[in-house]
């Protein structure tokens, strides 16, 4: 049992090496995604006119607000892909550990824990991330580029 763990760990191990060398070439056809997508509501803004704080804004403020919004957005997204990646990572070798020791009825009960918590993690770092653009009214999917 131990030696199938032992491959999915060098499977995901390859795996992420060959998102992280293909993640470079996408990284300028997403900015510029970026800023149609934040010019476009730049004007979604102007023609609404929902939030007052927004619509008075300059375009130049307004952009840098957005831009900057998203930017902060994607890499509060790439972090908490990293540290829920690493939860579940932790997760199967606790339960590998808990499975060599008490058998499958360990393995099931480490894993539905850490399952349960490595979601919790999930959930809390994804509202904690949309929190500071939605307190201003900023609609967080017109900027998120996937």
């Amino acid at each position: 049992m131990i030696w199938l763990i032992e491959i999915a760990l060098v499977l995901l191990l390859l795996g992420g090496g060959w998102t992280m060398l293909t993640r470079g070439r996408q990284s300028d056809k997403r900015d510029a995604l970026t800023m149609r997508r934040v010019d476009a509501y730049i004007e979604t803004i102007r023609r609404e006119r929902r939030s007052p704080e927004l619509a008075a804004m300059t375009d130049m403020e307004l952009r840098d607000l957005l831009h900057s919004g998203a930017r902060n957005l994607k890499i509060a997204s790439q972090r908490k892909t990293w540290i829920v990646s690493a939860a579940g990572i932790v997760t199967v070798l606790a339960a590998s550990v808990a499975g060599s020791q008490e058998g499958w009825v360990g393995f099931g009960l480490v894993a539905a824990i850490g399952a349960i918590v490595t979601y919790g993690v999930n959930e809390y770092l994804a509202r904690r991330m949309r929190a500071p653009l939605e307190k201003r009214g900023i609609d967080i999917d017109r900027l998120m580029v996937e």
